[in-house]
C-alpha cells in the first residue's frame, strides 16, 4: 500500500490538491505540501562482534538520506515500543502501528576482516506485509556508507516507485581564500558533502565541472594557458587531456554526449561564441550554430537529440532548443528577466535554468516547450543548477552579498520545497551531480 500510495504521490506533487484515499494509508496533498512517510528504523543487528559499529552507522546513516528528502519522517527509537533484536524475529505489527510507524525497516550487518555485507527488509507496517523481498548488500569496511546509501535508495524506490539518487557522488569548484584572492580546485563528493577528494590543486583557475555518463571522467575549464582551455580529467588516476584549440581561441562550458565519446561546448573566436562539437576519440569538430550572437552553456536531452541553451540573439539572455546536430533554433524562454546555465532534466521532461529579474537571482525549471515555468527559489545569487540522478532534486550554488561573500551549495525538490545546504567546510560552488555508482 505504501509503494501505491507513494507512486500516486510523487507523479502528481505538482499538479494540485489529491483527495486522500480508501486504505490504511492517507496522503494529502495541498499546493504542492505533503504528509511525510513516517517510518521506523531499528538500529541494524551485528552478527559478527566486528559489525557492531558499522551495524549503528549504516542504520542511522538510512535514516539520514530519507528523511532529508523531506518525503519521510522517522519516529524516533525513543517511541518504541518493541525492538528488533534478530533479524529473523517475526514483527510484531500492533506495536508499531500504535506509534504510527507506517514503514518499518530492518536490517542485519555482517564484518569479516575488511569484507561488510549487510542486508535489509522494508515492512508496510499497517497491512503486515513486506514489500518485496530482502536485499543483501556486500563491500569492504571502508565503503560502508555506500552500503548505506544502497540501502536508502532500494527503500526510496520501493515506496515511491522512482529511482534513488543517495549512492551518487559531486563534482565541483572547492573555493577558499577572500574574495579578491579566491583559490580554486575542483572536488569530489557523495551526495550529501562527505567523502571529499581534491582532484586539482589552486595553482590555476577551474570552472564548470562536469561529469561523465557513467561517472568516470570529468570536463572542465582551466586558465592554466591564460586562456580557458577545456580539460578532461579520469576520476580515478586523475590523468587529463586537453581539448585542441587553435590560438587565440576559448573554449568554455563543456558537457559530454550521452555516451560519453563527444563534447558539446561554446568556442569563441574573433568575437564570437558559437556551439561545437568535437569527437574525443578523432579530434574531429563539427560547428552547430552560426550567429552574430554569444551561443553557450550546452546541454543535451536525454535521448541525445535536442540541445537547450542560452543566447542572446534576441537581444537579450534566453534559452533556445535546436536539434543536436545544429539548424534552426526556437526561443523557449518568454518571461521577464533573463535565463541561463540550462540543463536538460534527466527525465526529458523539464529543463532547469537560472533567471536574474528584478535583482534577484532564482533557480527555475520549465517544461521543455517553455511552458509551466516555475521558480524554486530566490536570493541575491542562485546559480548553476544540476539535477540529482532520477530528476528529483537540483543542487545549486549560492552566494552571499557582502565583500567577504562565500558561495555555498544548496539542494531543492522540484517542488520547490526542501530547500537545504549541503553541509561542507568552506566555500563551493560549480556543482555537477553524477550518476549513480556501479
Amino acid at each position: 500500500m505504501i509503494k501505491r500510495f507513494m507512486t500516486l504521490l510523487v507523479a502528481l506533487m505538482l499538479a494540485g490538491p489529491v483527495l486522500a484515499q480508501d486504505g490504511p494509508l492517507r496522503l494529502t496533498i495541498t499546493d504542492g505540501v505533503i504528509e511525510p512517510i513516517t517510518f521506523a528504523v531499528p538500529a541494524f543487528e551485528a552478527e559478527t562482534p566486528a559489525a557492531q559499529q558499522a551495524a549503528t552507522d549504516i542504520s542511522r546513516l538510512v535514516v539520514q538520506d530519507l528523511a532529508g528528502t523531506g518525503l519521510f519522517r522517522e519516529v524516533p527509537a525513543t517511541a518504541f515500543i518493541s525492538q528488533v533484536s534478530s533479524f529473523a524475529q517475526p514483527i510484531a505489527f500492533p506495536d508499531w502501528r500504535a506509534i504510527n510507524a507506517q514503514a518499518l525497516i530492518t536490517g542485519a550487518v555482517t564484518v569479516n576482516g575488511e569484507q561488510l555485507v549487510v542486508k535489509f527488509r522494508l515492512y508496510d507496517v499497517f497491512s503486515g506485509q513486506e514489500l518485496g523481498q530482502g536485499l543483501q548488500f556486500a563491500g569492504t569496511t571502508s565503503g560502508w556508507r555506500r552500503m548505506g546509501h544502497k540501502v536508502a535508495d532500494a527503500v526510496y524506490s520501493r515506496i515511491t516507485g522512482e529511482g534513488g539518487y543517495f549512492d551518487s557522488r559531486v563534482v565541483f569548484v572547492s573555493e577558499s581564500g577572500p574574495k579578491d584572492n579566491r583559490q580554486k580546485r575542483l572536488a569530489i563528493m557523495d551526495f550529501d558533502g562527505a567523502n571529499i577528494q581534491f582532484l586539482t590543486d589552486s595553482s590555476t583557475i577551474v570552472l564548470a565541472p562536469r561529469f561523465s555518463p557513467n561517472g568516470d571522467r570529468v570536463l572542465y575549464t582551466s586558465f592554466e594557458s591564460g586562456f580557458p582551455r577545456i580539460n578532461v580529467l579520469n576520476v580515478a588516476n586523475v590523468g587529463r587531456q586537453q581539448l585542441q584549440t587553435a590560438p587565440g581561441e576559448m573554449a568554455f562550458s563543456p558537457r559530454f554526449s550521452r555516451d560519453g565519446r563527444q563534447v558539446i561546448y561554446s568556442l569563441s573566436n574573433g568575437g564570437n561564441t558559437d556551439i561545437y562539437r568535437t569527437d574525443l576519440g578523432t579530434g574531429q569538430s563539427v560547428r552547430l550554430t552560426n550567429a552574430p550572437s554569444i551561443d553557450t552553456a550546452p546541454s543535451l536531452s536525454p535521448d541525445g537529440s535536442q540541445i537547450v541553451f542560452e543566447s542572446d540573439r534576441s537581444g537579450t539572455q534566453q534559452l533556445y532548443v535546436m536539434s543536436a546536430n545544429g539548424g534552426e533554433a526556437r526561443r523557449i524562454s518568454f518571461g521577464e528577466g533573463r535565463y541561463g546555465t540550462p540543463v536538460w532534466s534527466p527525465r526529458g521532461d523539464l529543463v532547469a535554468f537560472t533567471k536574474q529579474n528584478a535583482g534577484r537571482f532564482h533557480i527555475g525549471v520549465m517544461r521543455t516547450d517553455g511552458s509551466e515555468e516555475k521558480l524554486l527559489t530566490s536570493s541575491f545569487l542562485d546559480e548553476g543548477p544540476t539535477w540529482s540522478p532520477n530528476g528529483r532534486v537540483i543542487m545549486f550554488s549560492r552566494e552571499t552579498q557582502g565583500a567577504g561573500g562565500t558561495s555555498s551549495l544548496y539542494s531543492v525538490d522540484i517542488s520547490g520545497r526542501n530547500l537545504k545546504a549541503v553541509p561542507l567546510q568552506g566555500g563551493a560552488s560549480d556543482p555537477s551531480w553524477g550518476p549513480l555508482q556501479p
